[in-house]
């Protein structure tokens, strides 16, 4: 089957469903396309910080996630065994969001026929005779649009068609969960890191009665594979990690032992060079990445989500400006005027939205680059380079957060 739409998203993730909710808050009608049958969230929590909320301001959420998650107060980093401590800089508001209270809340505003599941692009091309984007769907559909916004996450199929390169493997992985405590954990509005030998373990309250874990840890090529095969069952993963954490404080290891094996996730971390992010294009004809297609980031800084919001407002904002008519159309956008999808209109719109996000997705890689360096390498060259560029380049811990992405 065959089919023509005007906007088509590929990926109803945050960065998917986000960009939708923006068009739709300008009069831009978009249509999902998720590979899955029902919303998914990939991760149990996401760290939401002040430019984050910034965005979720313009896209009009941020009041109802608030009611979901405690404000943090301050932070923590402290070394094992010899139990240092320094404080961990916040910048401003920080909350921890359950990943599926967002992904909820960004669809709900959405129109009810705006999101297909279980439809996953394999392909996408520019037709021939119209330079048109075409995708090819695993069912062996086509769909002809007259835009793609490829959302689709860090093994892009629409990143690949632009001609961004795959992404590159740290060798560091993370496991994600929740512990829930029904008569609450008494934990102080905190965010608590403490290291060993390579080993990190960071955490932070939801609530009063859920917690959010991760554990970060390296590993060798041999170790991969039996990572893989411990990702597949989570009880295992669960004990591997708390083996892992000797000398670590015993409640922190029974927070671990304790979470519900359901929110258990172990996730290999990709990235986009930042040197790539500085000289690629991320647009071709009428087809356009964001999100993590377009500058994935492991979450060493934890702000691979936020930035995916703000790319959101950013895309929402430039395709409003350039792609109103003042001709008679069928498809109208804000105050009633027709959409224009002609070439120029189209391109003026991802080249303004590429010039407004790449210096800042540049720096956020960069910064996030050098942190698995330091976190990841055996180099101890490595190790000191990145060190020493963190203190020339990035000395204020929190300026990223300070960011804002404008008003949609």
């Amino acid at each position: 089957m065959s089919e023509e739409r005007d906007i088509v998203v590929v990926g109803g993730g945050i960065c998917g469903l986000a960009t939708a909710l923006a068009l739709h808050r300008k009069g831009i009608r978009s249509l999902v396309l998720e590979g899955s049958d029902t919303l998914r969230a990939t991760g149990a929590a996401i760290i939401m910080q002040p430019n984050g909320w910034r965005a979720l301001d313009q896209l009009g959420v941020a009041s109802k996630l608030r009611k979901t998650a405690n404000a943090i107060e301050s932070g923590r980093f402290i070394t094992i065994p010899d139990g240092k401590q320094e404080p961990i800089p916040l910048g401003g508001e920080l909350r921890c969001l359950r990943r599926m209270d967002l992904i909820n809340v960004l669809a709900e505003d959405l129109p009810s026929n705006a999101i297909r599941f279980g439809c996953r692009v394999v392909s996408v091309e520019l037709d021939p005779t119209t330079s048109r984007p075409l995708l090819h769907l695993d069912d062996g559909g086509t769909i002809k649009a007259k835009m793609v916004i490829g959302c689709d996450g860090v093994r892009s199929v629409v990143a690949s068609m632009v001609g961004l390169n795959k992404t590159g493997l740290y060798s560091i992985d993370v496991t994600r969960g929740f512990t829930r405590c029904e008569d609450g954990h008494g934990l102080e509005k905190e965010f608590v890191v403490m290291s060993k030998d390579g080993l990190q373990l960071g955490w932070l309250p939801v609530d009063d009665r859920l917690v959010y874990w991760f554990v970060t840890q390296k590993w060798t090529s041999p170790d991969l594979d039996s990572r893989v095969t411990l990702a597949k069952d989570p009880m295992l993963l669960k004990s591997s990690i708390v083996e892992a954490m000797n000398d670590f404080p015993t409640d922190a290891i029974q927070m671990v032992s304790d979470s519900d094996l359901s929110t258990v996730q172990w996730t290999e971390l990709r990235y986009r060079p930042p040197w790539e992010i500085l000289r690629r294009s991320f647009w071709k004809g009428a087809v356009v990445v964001a999100g993590d297609a377009m500058h994935s980031m492991a979450p060493f800084l934890a702000q691979g989500g936020a930035a995916s919001l703000e790319d959101a407002v950013v895309l929402a904002r430039c395709l409003a400006k350039k792609i109103k008519l003042a001709t008679v159309g069928v498809h109208r956008g804000p105050r009633g005027r027709p959409l224009s999808f002609e070439k120029p209109a189209v391109e003026e719109a991802f080249e303004q939205f590429s010039k407004e996000r790449r210096a800042r997705v540049f720096w956020l890689t960069m910064e996030t680059f050098f942190v698995g360096s330091i976190l990841g390498s055996s180099s101890g060259i490595i190790k000191l380079l990145a060190v020493l560029f963190m203190a020339i380049l990035f000395s204020d811990k929190t300026g990223h957060t300070r960011y804002d992405c404008g008003r949609l």
